[in-house]
């Protein structure tokens, strides 16, 4: 069988080569190292050399060779034999040429000498004996009293080198071995302690209180106080017990009932309580029905009637009695003791009954403003005047009024009474909104026989005639009348 039938291109190389190739395919394989491998391709013989066919440099001939793997132990049936193959490529050959006389020998790699194991080291050296240092020579000597002094680098160049050192280092006689530490002591290297750490104290926090600054008390000059402020700081006083105030003219018509209500309501709303409007009129007088709400129909022949039973009485006791027979304004500021619209009740109010009422309210009140009537010759409207702390003498400003207002004046003075009558306080209401010239002349012939004139505006709320709400006054009006109030008590104010 020639090559070109068997496929083969030149002659197989050495063993040693086959065997690595296969080695190589054979772990490729699975399980490869464990089995017996069947080098059958080894054994396959080369062709001769003449049999070759000649081919151009760079190709070649492709072969493959197999290798089959069988298991370790033959009684192992279930794994079958498998077969390991390698795709190779062997190098075409070329025509030996007589002249070329082969392959030169290479030279076999040197094998490298192996290296001797490390010696164990004796775990004391001694150390090498070194040589003496070499000693300095001595420098020639100098010549003294010379006139010239040789420069030093002069004395280096002769061969003068300098001294050595005076003593040699502990270092240097350690090396040589020489040192001796109760010769050459040795000193200890500082102690250096560490730096010693407190420990921290947690105070608890101080919670300081919060810091009150004192009140400053600054003293300032007191401002002009207002006429208003004045009026009003007279009203809130002490007045030095209870105060009777009569309204009085024998003329009708001249607002003794407007008076006697509009001055309680006046310094009730400043005091607060403590005030009563009485009606003492023996002709059916109106004010009841003007001030107070009617919350019973009792007036002052009811309380005469129960006098006995009520003047035994004391303290709040007598005040929640007494508080049956009174009506109250709307707004609580004062109260109202209603007088007997029957004329024929006249009669019973004698000189005794009005002084024993006087006493009863003087006990539960502190300014009692009374509405005096007509008949100035009755024995009630006598006990009223002389029972009277101060006497308000009303009048408009027109010429029957006024003639009425001097003529009581008069009288007065004549029934004994010329002290309540010169310190009098004349009222002069205005009916109208103007000012008229005999209001002038009217104030002017006051002055001179009452202590004081007290003049008081007009106010719409009150032409009408029916019931007082002081609220509903002008500013004006109410301003007008907390000075003429407290006109009529600044005397007993305190």
């Amino acid at each position: 069988m020639d090559g070109s039938e068997t496929g083969w291109g030149r002659q197989a190389e050495p063993a040693p080569r086959w065997r690595a190739l296969l080695d190589r395919a054979r772990l490729a394989g699975r399980g490869a190292e464990h089995h017996d491998v069947d080098h059958r391709a080894e054994d396959t013989p080369a062709p001769p050399p003449e049999t070759l066919p000649r081919r151009a440099a760079g190709t070649g001939w492709t072969g493959r060779a197999q290798a089959v793997a069988r298991p370790a132990d033959p009684s192992l049936d279930s794994e079958p034999a498998y077969r390991v193959e390698a795709t190779y490529r062997v190098e075409p050959a070329y025509r030996v040429d007589p002249r070329y006389g082969g392959e030169p020998a290479y030279q076999a790699e040197p094998a490298y000498r192996a290296e001797p194991e490390p010696r164990a080291e004796p775990s004391w050296r001694a150390e090498p004996v070194r040589p003496p240092e070499p000693a300095y020579p001595e420098p020639p000597p100098r010549g003294r009293g010379t006139a010239s002094v040789e420069s030093r680098y002069a004395l280096l160049d002769g061969g003068y080198q300098p001294d050595p050192p005076p003593a040699e280092s502990r270092y240097a006689l350690l090396d040589r071995g020489r040192y001796r530490p109760e010769v050459h002591p040795v000193p200890e290297p500082p102690r250096i302690e560490p730096p010693r750490i407190e420990p921290a104290r947690i105070e608890p926090a101080r919670i300081e209180p919060p810091r009150i600054e004192p009140a400053r008390v600054e003293w300032r000059a007191p401002g002009p106080e207002t006429e208003l402020e004045r009026a009003a700081g007279v009203l809130r006083r002490e007045l030095g017990g209870p105060r009777v105030l009569a309204f009085a003219n024998p003329k009708g018509g001249v607002h003794k009932t407007t008076a006697t209500v509009l001055a309680a309501a006046t310094v009730g709303s400043v005091r607060g309580r403590g005030v009563l409007a009485w009606d003492d009129n023996e002709l059916r007088g109106t004010l009841g029905l003007r001030a107070g709400s009617a919350r019973h129909a009792r007036t002052i022949r009811h309380l005469i009637h129960d006098l006995a039973q009520i003047e035994i009485l004391e303290g709040a006791t007598l005040l929640e009695h007494l508080d049956d027979y009174l009506r109250h304004a709307s707004d609580g500021s004062y109260d109202v003791l209603a007088g007997e619209e029957s004329p024929r009740f006249a009669q019973r109010l004698d000189q005794f009954t009005v002084k024993r009422v006087l006493e009863l309210l003087r006990r539960t009140h502190d300014v009692v403003c009374v509405d005096t009537g007509n008949n100035v010759e009755s024995p009630n409207w006598r006990t009223v005047m002389q029972a009277a702390d101060q006497l308000v003498v009303t009048t408009v400003p027109r010429e029957d009024a006024a003639f009425s207002a001097d003529w009581m004046l008069d009288l007065l003075h004549e029934e004994g009474m010329g002290e309540l009558a010169d310190n009098a306080v004349t009222l002069i209401s205005c009916p109208t909104p103007g000012r008229t010239p005999l209001q002038d002349d009217l104030e002017r012939h006051f002055a001179t026989r009452t202590r004081a004139v007290a003049v008081v505006p007009y106010d719409p709320a009150l032409e009408t005639g029916s019931s007082i709400e002081y609220h509903q006054l002008q500013a004006e009006t109410r301003q007008g009348w907390l000075k003429a109030a407290s006109v009529m008590l600044e005397p007993f104010a305190r």
